[in-house]
């Protein structure tokens, strides 16, 4: 990860914001050293002041072997990203950038049972559906399709032991160079859009008004 200080947010509340509203995760594995990546919607949860991530895979496949060996996983929530121009830096002769915002979870995965199994199914549709009458959410499936379905995928919890994170938003530019990226990225629309609302978020923070 990009390991610079004045490219991290220091606030765990905006961290854990950032992962609940970014839950479509890449989830990480290592088989004997062959990398192994799968991206999954993840349920977050806080639990006696830890952090842990629920979710489900389908079996037999190289994720469910290669954690059932070795239960190490990284999670890697992304958010919006964009390019930035040197040409909109007061002083333009220098590289061009590209501004992001992730948020890297460790821990190991531990594989759960049929109910628990469930449970996760039931908690992923009512979240994501967010309508308690739609007739999507898991409870209203068949239970001939369920037990059918279910023997095809297993649940997963993963204890958070490690968090780190970068929202790399230009905060080591100057003001004029600041604003004049937040100009152009939004005008530019999109993601770009996105971390311009971002950036100006910052903005009083990283030059506070003098009086």
């Amino acid at each position: 990860m990009y390991d610079l200080p004045y490219f991290k947010e220091n606030d765990p509340a905006a961290v854990l914001a950032f992962i609940r509203d970014h839950p479509f995760a890449l989830l990480l594995g290592s088989d004997a050293g062959r990398p192994i990546a799968t991206q999954v919607p993840l349920l977050i949860d806080e639990r006696e002041g830890r952090l842990f991530l629920r979710g489900h895979m389908m079996r037999r496949t190289d994720h469910h072997k290669v954690f059932t060996q070795n239960p190490e996983a990284l999670c890697v929530f992304s958010g919006a990203h964009t390019y930035v121009s040197a040409s909109w830096y007061s002083n333009p002769q220098t590289g061009s950038t590209w501004n992001y915002m992730s948020v890297h979870a460790r821990g190991e995965v531990r594989f759960l049972n049929r109910a628990e199994l469930l449970t996760i199914l039931e908690e992923t549709t009512a979240l994501f559906e967010q309508d308690e009458n739609s007739p999507a959410l898991f409870r209203h499936l068949p239970k001939a399709y369920v037990d059918s379905l279910a023997p095809a995928i297993i649940g997963f919890e993963i204890a958070v032991t490690g968090i780190e994170n970068v929202f790399k938003l230009s905060q080591n530019r100057d003001q004029q160079s600041y604003e004049n990226i937040i100009q152009n990225l939004h005008a530019k629309g999109g993601d770009a859009r996105t971390i311009a609302d971002e950036m100006t978020k910052r903005k009083e923070k990283l030059f506070p008004a003098r009086g």
